[in-house]
């Protein structure tokens, strides 16, 4: 499933397949309608496959509770976002069971329940979707290696920081000789 172009737009229900860039704007597809719109670079937009879920641990992106609903209902639509509280919290719990329940509300819970119905409708949730991501699973740590490796850089790049406040402790001490300059 490739949500990398699917976003959502804040005021706008549904969800919508970015179409191509504008100088001023974007061109839009509703993914269930298919039709095309343009809006401004004024529009809140949130790409699906920047939003992650809260856990206790870590946050896990929106393509892998995605998955595991789609598993449990074998790839079939999911329960309703205008369900009862209970059940929403019954669903997120079986979606992501250590989900953090403090940090996930209700309104959270109900638009992942809507936006998987909505992908589900529109062809976007099928066992070949999910097959991309277990490939892209594979890349990932190599590039988790390259993002180890740039913090020993920055460790490098720490010890100059003492260089800095010496230097702003110096000129602490030097004031009163600039200020007779400017004076």
């Amino acid at each position: 499933m490739q949500l990398e172009k699917i976003i959502s737009i804040s005021g706008k229900p549904g969800l919508f397949k970015l179409v191509s860039q504008l100088k001023n704007g974007f061109i839009i597809e509703d993914i269930t309608t298919k039709k095309k719109v343009s809006i401004g670079n004024s529009s809140q937009v949130s790409l699906l496959d920047n939003i992650a879920m809260f856990t206790f641990e870590t946050e896990v992106p929106l393509f892998n509770v995605f998955e595991t609903v789609a598993k449990d209902t074998n790839y079939k639509e999911t329960l309703s976002h205008k369900s009862s509280d209970a059940e929403l919290k019954d669903f997120m719990a079986k979606a992501l069971p250590n989900y953090d329940v403090n940090r996930v509300y209700v309104s959270d819970i109900k638009k992942v329940a809507q936006w998987y119905n909505i992908l589900q409708k529109a062809g976007y949730i099928t066992p070949e979707s999910f097959v991309k991501a277990e490939e892209n699973a594979v890349e990932e740590p190599i590039l988790e290696d390259k993002t180890e490796a740039k913090p020993a850089s920055k460790k490098a790049t720490k010890p100059a920081a003492p260089k800095v406040k010496e230097s702003t402790q110096a000129a602490k001490s030097a004031p009163k000789s600039t200020h007779r300059k400017q004076g």
